[in-house]
């Protein structure tokens, strides 16, 4: 489980609907199935979870950067993952 100073900024109560606390969970959820997945790797099922996650999460990132890009770039600098590409 990834600790995070980022959970201390949104209170876990409040705001489980907003955008930056859904993708805070779906990342962990992904980091749960990659470990996984490392010592499982013909687990195709668990493969398939992780493609839907990860499409999930590239989702709210898309409409966070669309909608607040300010909020956008302190999120993805916190959970330290990559932007989204730009077409």
């Amino acid at each position: 489980m990834v600790k995070n100073t980022f959970i201390s900024v949104i209170p876990q109560e409040e705001n489980k609907g907003s955008v930056e606390f859904q993708v805070f969970s779906f990342t962990n959820k992904l980091k749960k199935i990659t470990s996984h997945l490392k010592l499982h790797k013909k687990d195709y099922l668990s493969q398939r979870g992780l493609q839907k996650t990860l499409g999930k999460r590239q989702r709210l990132l898309t409409y966070l950067s669309n909608k607040n890009r300010v909020r956008y770039k302190e999120l993805i600098d916190q959970l330290d993952i990559r932007e989204l590409k730009t077409r």
